[in-house]
């Protein structure tokens, strides 16, 4: 058992399941190829997500949005073809108490921000000219093209900066933040489980130069060690996958509600911005796989993490079908117990064990490729095939490996 590091001398815990992202902003001073981060570990009742690009503004640009939203009226993280990219966390102690329970515009923000925005600069002013009040209250995380990287704690009527290239705010490069802001009252902060177990996480990733997009979405995303407990799921496995063996599952970085992840990793001074790429989960960290997605005039995409105003993303759906085998319990507090063996097991037949290869796979072929149009120029007719192969490659392994059946 470790010793919990309290934050503003309280550790509170939610009696009910609320919308817990976890985020952090690397600048390029914190990353060893000196490109900025962007992470969002998305937590919300909207389980059903999908990619979508978009024209719609003065500049195009890609997100993740829930699937319910054929038009597309929010995005909940993405970058556009500046290099500008966006996200949030909702945040619990900025606005008053009473405002809990409104409708909050942060993915219309973010949608904003995506259409008009290149820099900091003018995502500052975005905020500045919005009418009041806001109706949110998020801690929004930015980087741009140009060296840029903060969060904003923002509320109704206000806003705080926090510079992640400043050494006094961020002296290691980086910032977290879960579902608090350190501008807000602290007595009502929220998500410090989580925000624990990121800080133990991001600090021994810094001190060996690892703070990269593989550690985002590989040990950020599924982190399966509880920050108060210091309970950790990968120690001491169930025998074998077949038998059930369920134990407590909440205020892990990884929760039943976590429905993607992105890591956009952003390119240095002087670099093409068709580089910036947008590594992303769609669907369950446990049980889906890491696919980088590039922003292009000709919409080139896997086409399993698409969908059309009355389907489902393909990989999406995948993922909540292998994700019933683990919270089997449909009814009661179900989704609060883990099939812990379904997962991970000392045979080796987890989910998350069979999935390992498939994914080691795409980021071999993708960081090859990637490190290829760095040196010559990303190529249409190579993306085209990328976005192909994925499509086959992914398909064919969930339908035979994992014996995938739609989600219900």
């Amino acid at each position: 058992m470790r010793t919990l590091i309290c934050i503003a001398g309280l550790f509170l815990s939610a009696s009910i399941h609320l919308m817990a992202c976890t985020t952090a902003i690397i600048s390029g001073k914190g990353t060893p190829d000196g490109r900025p981060l962007l992470f969002k570990q998305r937590d919300t009742g909207s389980l059903q997500n999908k990619l979508m690009s978009f024209s719609d503004g003065k500049y195009e640009y890609i997100g993740i949005v829930n699937t319910s939203d054929t038009l597309g009226l929010e995005v909940w993280g993405g970058y556009n073809s500046t290099g500008f990219a966006i996200m949030n966390s909702a945040s619990y102690n900025l606005n008053p108490p009473s405002n809990k329970n409104r409708e909050e515009r942060e993915g219309i923000v973010m949608k904003k921000a995506l259409q008009a925005c290149a820099t900091l600069a003018d995502f500052e002013k975005l905020l500045d000219t919005l009418p009041r009040p806001l109706l949110v209250s998020a801690n929004f995380g930015v980087i741009d093209a140009q060296g840029g990287a903060a969060y904003y704690e923002t509320g109704d009527d206000h806003y705080v900066k926090y510079d992640v290239n400043d050494s006094k705010i961020a002296p290691s490069g980086y910032l977290i933040r879960t579902n608090f802001s350190y501008s807000g009252d602290r007595t009502r902060d929220m998500g410090l489980s989580r925000y624990q177990q990121a800080t133990v996480l991001f600090y021994q990733a810094a001190l060996c130069s690892g703070l990269t997009p593989e550690f985002l979405l590989k040990d950020v995303a599924r982190c399966l060690t509880h920050g108060l407990t210091g309970t950790n799921l990968r120690e001491n496995l169930p025998t074998t996958a077949e038998q059930p063996a369920f134990v407590p599952f909440r205020d892990y970085i990884i929760r039943y509600s976590t429905a993607s992840a992105i890591a956009v990793q952003g390119v240095k001074k002087g670099e093409a911005l068709e580089m910036t790429t947008m590594w992303t989960l769609l669907g369950s960290p446990l049980t889906t796989v890491a696919i980088p997605v590039w922003l292009n005039p000709r919409h080139i995409y896997p086409s399993i993490m698409l969908a059309d105003s009355k389907e489902k993303a393909q990989l999406c759906d995948w993922s909540l079908s292998l994700k019933n085998r683990l919270f089997p319990i449909q009814y009661g507090e179900g989704s609060d117990y883990l099939n812990w063996a379904a997962l991970l097991s000392a045979d080796g037949k987890g989910i998350l064990q069979k999935l390992a290869p498939l994914e080691e796979l795409l980021w071999k072929k993708s960081s090859e490729l990637l490190s290829e149009w760095r040196q010559q120029g990303k190529r249409p007719e190579k993306l085209k095939e990328y976005a192909q192969w994925v499509d086959q490659t992914v398909s064919e392994y969930y339908y035979q490996v994992m014996q995938v059946t739609t989600a219900k």
